[in-house]
């Protein structure tokens, strides 16, 4: 049912689990900042400054690791513990020793490190100079990640550059529910938007031009997006709601990367066309790509694919009178009474949802290699460690993974349950546990315990690790 060398791994991210946000001369970020202002929107006043404190529980972490069989891990590296002040000129060696035993330790385990540069976490160093707004963002990332590629690639085969530049645009600079907290809607989204794409193509190219004999690695970048389809099949408006959708979603990233180098074209008329609406004189708020700058188009060795949900769509938004990327976008989203809600009230169970997107993705972006870098089921209220309905969604899930490799022709390469540990969930705080372990943070151990889904995930691996059971 899978290739016998899928990659069967869970992920995490840096802010979210390793706590001690200023040892050893870590720098802050922008998810510190937004944590401490107090009314800042997260859950309960919480923070991550402890978390799961990965930082120093490490080896707790690992017996996880090794306890569900993984082949790879998904971590991502803090660029304030790296670099404190974002900058290579000043390096912290004791966040690159921190690293080095990550992956040395999953190496000596036989489990093979995927490693995310960047997971919302910016030093807040390089946010008082603009953050991702700033044009000069683009350079600074790039001799960041020239400087973990140097630093831990010898080791690294998988990267993914940036993690859902979409929730870090739109979440943090449209609607201010994520870092750094910013409410400038229908301009500062597409501007991050754009930065973070030439950033990512500048890491790319470094990567192309001086690591890639040597190290022979790959990179991509992670883009999130649901299954959408039409409220009502066959009709016309729907259609073209969910097309400008999807444009707005996985195509605004996915379509420079893998089609044309350039923005979607429906996405560009409509902005432009709201633009012209609403009295917007100037240059389109939607940035253009220099021609003088690395191009964009190719720069993705694989389709790295974060999937949670589905939705159906129709029109509507669009007549708000103000600028908005909800006005330019003129789509509603709307849930289908017959898929049930698991914790959250956004994370509807669709998933065969997943099995619809993967084929999509490869009749529109020329059949690519696809790692499903996330995918998970919430929990929230009372603890359940028998998590059946968890249980059950991962085990339908990868059926479909499996379908769609075996009867659409899917390149599926692997897939990432969200999350290895319950953790700080941005704005969800710890009211929200993905974890396939338990961690009790009422207690100072931050103890690890394995969930029923985490046993059945540990058999679902050893049922397929390898290529087994056909």
């Amino acid at each position: 049912m899978f290739p016998c060398d899928f990659a069967w791994g869970a992920g995490t991210a840096a802010y979210q689990i390793e706590g001690g946000w200023q040892a050893d001369g870590k720098g802050p970020s922008i998810w510190d900042t937004f944590c401490h202002e107090k009314g800042g929107g997260v859950f309960g006043e919480q923070d991550g400054d402890v978390g799961c404190n990965s930082y120093e529980l490490w080896e707790q972490d690992l017996e996880c690791i090794q306890q569900l069989g993984l082949t790879h891990y998904r971590l991502s590296l803090s660029w304030a513990r790296l670099l404190p002040d974002g900058t290579t000129r000043h390096v912290n060696q004791k966040g690159v020793q921190y690293y080095n035993k990550v992956i040395d330790d999953l190496l000596a385990c036989n489990v093979s490190p995927m490693v995310t540069l960047y997971h919302f976490d910016l030093p807040q160093a390089l946010q008082d100079q603009g953050g991702w707004k700033s044009p000069e963002i683009a350079a600074i990332f790039d001799r960041y990640a020239k400087f973990c590629f140097q630093t831990f690639g010898d080791r690294v085969k998988l990267w993914i550059t940036i993690n859902e530049p979409y929730v870090c645009a739109k979440l943090g600079h449209e609607d201010g529910i994520h870092a750094p907290g910013l409410k400038e809607p229908g301009v500062a989204a597409y501007m991050v938007g754009h930065n973070m794409l030439r950033a990512h193509a500048m890491a790319w190219h470094s990567y192309n031009s001086s690591y890639r004999t040597k190290q022979d690695g790959a990179v991509s970048l992670a883009i999130n997006s649901d299954w959408l389809e039409p409220s009502t099949a066959g009709c016309t408006e729907d259609i073209s709601a969910t097309e400008r959708c999807l444009a707005f979603t996985l195509g605004w990233f996915a379509w420079p990367v893998f089609v044309t180098g350039d923005y979607p074209e429906v996405m560009r008329s409509a902005v432009d066309a709201q633009s012209e609406k609403l009295g917007f004189r100037g240059s389109s708020r939607l940035p253009c790509f220099s021609k003088d700058e690395p191009a964009i188009l190719g720069t993705a060795d694989f389709f790295a694919l974060n999937y949670y949900t589905s939705r159906k769509v129709k029109p509507g938004g669009g007549s708000c009178g103000k600028m908005s990327m909800k006005s330019d976008r003129d789509a509603e989203e709307v849930l289908d009474p017959s898929w049930p809600l698991c914790g959250v009230s956004w994370l509807a169970v669709v998933p065969h949802g997943l099995r619809k997107l993967l084929k999509y993705i490869k009749d529109t972006f020329s059949n690519p290699a696809v790692y499903i870098t996330e995918n998970g089921f919430s929990q929230v209220g009372p603890l359940q460690i028998e998590d059946a309905q968890r249980s059950e969604y991962y085990k339908e899930t990868i059926l479909e993974v499996a379908k769609a490799i075996q009867e659409d022709g899917v390149n599926v390469r692997g897939y990432f349950a969200w999350s290895l540990l319950d953790n700080f969930e941005w704005a969800d705080g710890f009211s929200v546990r993905f974890g396939l372990f338990h961690v009790d943070f009422g207690e100072a151990k931050l103890s690890r315990t394995m969930y029923q889904s985490g046993r059945e995930y540990a058999k679902t691996i050893i049922k397929y690790k390898g290529g087994r059971s056909r």
